[in-house]
């Protein structure tokens, strides 16, 4: 089963390992900065729109940003395997 994350980006549901709300991250979280530049580093950070960020998508594989809260993204898992 897929899930639409935003853009043109749709992904496998079962690769997804966790979703973090960017809403309630502090901007100045060094942390978090230093998460992402690991993964922009390491070229597996992908935006998936321009639009304002609201989370972040950890995959098997990459970390993708996108405009779409994580309740939306949850929402639409449970949909997507409620309707398999």
């Amino acid at each position: 089963m897929f899930v639409h994350i935003g853009g043109e980006y749709t992904i496998l549901i079962d690769s997804v390992i966790g979703l973090i709300d960017l809403d309630t991250v502090l901007a100045s979280s060094t942390d978090m900065k230093a998460f992402l530049k690991q993964q922009e580093d390491e070229n597996i950070l992908e935006y998936v729109s321009e639009e304002i960020p609201r989370s972040l998508i950890l995959t098997d594989d990459r970390t993708y940003v996108s405009p779409l809260s994580v309740q939306t993204l949850k929402k639409r898992i449970e949909n997507a395997r409620s309707n398999a």
